[in-house]
Parts: C-alpha cells; sequence; structure tokens
C-alpha cells in the first residue's frame, strides 16, 4: 500500500503510517530499529531495494531522506516536504517513508526526521554514496547509534578513507569494511590451521579498492609485519599472500563466486567467497550495533596525518 503526501508535515505523515498499518493489518511491535537512508533521487531505488531485502532479516521503519532543490514561481527556494509512504508488500517486511525536503528544508532533515524514528529502538544512518565529512557531527548522524558510510561509492575512495580515519567516532563503520569479513574469517582459520609465524604479506586487488587498503592495514596491525600492495585486475580483492618459514599461506580468487586456499604442507582447498550484494552487506551491519573497535584500529594503523577540519569539508565535498 503506497500513500502520497504533498506539502505535508511529520504529523502527518506519522498519521497516514498508522492508517496504512491498520488497513494492512501490519503491526508494529514487530519493528527492531529505525534505518535512515540520505541519497540523492539517483542512487535511492538501489539503496532503498537493499533496505527492504535486508529488513528480512531486521524487519524495520525505513526513512529515506532525499534533498531536493526546487522553485517557485518567482524564483525562490521553496521549502516543502512531500512523501511517499509505503506499508505492506511494497516496503519489505517493515515499513517505508520517502522523504523528499524542498529547498532550505534540506538543511533541517533531522526536524522533519526525529518526530518520525521508532520510540525506544536504535537509529542506523546510512549515506549509500556522498556521506559529511564527521559523520558523528552531522545533524542526522548524532542521532544514530550505527552511522554507515561507503569509501567504494566515492571518487577517490583512499581520499574517503583519510576522511574517516582523521573523524572516526564510535559507531562509525564503512561497507568496504564489511566487505572483507569472508576474507578475514577464512584467513583467521588460515593461521589457527598453520600454527607458523608471518614474516611478511601481500594484498593483490584492483588500484584504490578502500576494501584491500583496510585488509592491509589490518594485517599491519595484527601481524605486525610490512605489508606489500599489488595491483591486480580485479574486481576487488584477487588474492592475499602470507610469508611463512614454513612457505606461504595464500588465497586466490582471480574471478567468480570461489577462491583457492593453499597451506604449506596441506592439500589446497576451494573456499566460498562470493562477492556480496549490498543487501547482504547491510544486513550485516545491522547484526551489530556496538562500536567496531577492530575496524577503527585498522582504520588509523598507518593512516594520514589528521586532517584539519577545512581539509575534511574540502574531501567530503569533492564531487
Amino acid at each position: 500500500m503506497k500513500i502520497d503526501l504533498t506539502d505535508t508535515t511529520s504529523s502527518k505523515i506519522n498519521k497516514a503510517i498508522v492508517e496504512g498499518r491498520r488497513a494492512v493489518g501490519t503491526p508494529a511491535v514487530g519493528m527492531v530499529l529505525t534505518l535512515v537512508i540520505v541519497t540523492d533521487e539517483e542512487n535511492a531505488y538501489d539503496a532503498l531495494k537493499a533496505a527492504n531485502e535486508a529488513s528480512r532479516e531486521h524487519p524495520s521503519r525505513t526513512l529515506v531522506v532525499i534533498k531536493r532543490h526546487a522553485r517557485s514561481p518567482r524564483g525562490r527556494h521553496e521549502a516543502r516536504l512531500d512523501a511517499e509512504v509505503r506499508v505492506g508488500t511494497d516496503a519489505g517486511a517493515g515499513e517505508t517513508v520517502l522523504l523528499r525536503l524542498h529547498g532550505e528544508l534540506g538543511a533541517r532533515a533531522d526536524s522533519v526526521v526525529l518526530p518520525l524514528l521508532l520510540p525506544d529502538a536504535p537509529v542506523v544512518v546510512w549515506w549509500p554514496a556522498e556521506a559529511p565529512g564527521v559523520p558523528s557531527t552531522d545533524p542526522l548522524g548524532s542521532l544514530a547509534q550505527r552511522r554507515i558510510t561507503d569509501a567504494y561509492a566515492v571518487e577517490d575512495p583512499l581520499a574517503a578513507l583519510a576522511v574517516r580515519a582523521s573523524s572516526y567516532a564510535p559507531g562509525d563503520t564503512d561497507l568496504s569494511w564489511t566487505r572483507l569479513t569472508p576474507w578475514r574469517s577464512m584467513l583467521a582459520a588460515a593461521l589457527d590451521q598453520a600454527r607458523t609465524t608471518v614474516v611478511s604479506a601481500a594484498v593483490e586487488s584492483e588500484a584504490e579498492n578502500p576494501s584491500a587498503e583496510l585488509l592491509a592495514r589490518w594485517f599491519e596491525d595484527r601481524l605486525r609485519v610490512p605489508v606489500e600492495r599489488v595491483v591486480s585486475e580485479g574486481p576487488v580483492v584477487t588474492a592475499v599472500r602470507l610469508g611463512t618459514p614454513d612457505g606461504e599461506i595464500r588465497i586466490d580468487r582471480p574471478e567468480g563466486p570461489v577462491g583457492m586456499l593453499s597451506i604449506p604442507g596441506q592439500p589446497s582447498r576451494v573456499l566460498a567467497l562470493k562477492v556480496r550484494t549490498t543487501a547482504e552487506l547491510i544486513a550485516e551491519e545491522l547484526r551489530r550495533l556496538d562500536p567496531d573497535e577492530i575496524y577503527a584500529s585498522a582504520l588509523r594503523t598507518q593512516a594520514p596525518q589528521a586532517l584539519s577540519a577545512s581539509q575534511v569539508s574540502e574531501v567530503s565535498a569533492a564531487p
């Protein structure tokens, strides 16, 4: 069920949600959190599709904040709120509200979102593309227990990582780190089996891949060894090599959903290492809302010198 509201208010939107829920017989007691997606029209469809798929595991109220610039007949920017309320099968396993904030209202998005948050439920804010330089102090980010960015979605991913390292606050995370979960799990299991000392490491990936950079920093942080960055054709991370006195531990995934694990003295084995969808990444992030200290430690390892406030603004505002 869809309900369109033009030139509306947060109060009217709340009433429409209740009316829609009654019409389709959907209770609100199953909602576990509020997911706020801050995006533009270009990325809204894909982000909402991923959120709806993730809602099957985490039923939630999804608020999609889209800032637009509309002009009145006199040429002035018109402050107006339009909304589309979706409940039932049109909203996955939760309920969805698309908020289009016109004109100056875009600068006060938190005042629109705050009355729509589920009471006594965690809040997660996700920026699928461009994100503020300091998510924790952003008006919407400050409402959340968890703030999700994606360095892979911006033009200069490594510069974005530098901004994230400089502005990190507990609760921040990035989907570039989430993409590494299968790799980190397989590598930790391989080291448990090998029972040896790692003396060197190398990560192969496409150029300027933020996940590969975070993986290299994780090795430097946890293993205290130099890590070589090797450029390959991709996609994403294609191989990891760990040098040991007994030989090389290696995971290769040049393409496709599977990789090959090689450990000295053991037969090679096939691993499931597919490139996961955005919905799978978001679902993983919503499973834990506590600070990710391992991500924070890896992010700050060999990070560039802390950026000034003006440098953070400059990098985050880059097209």
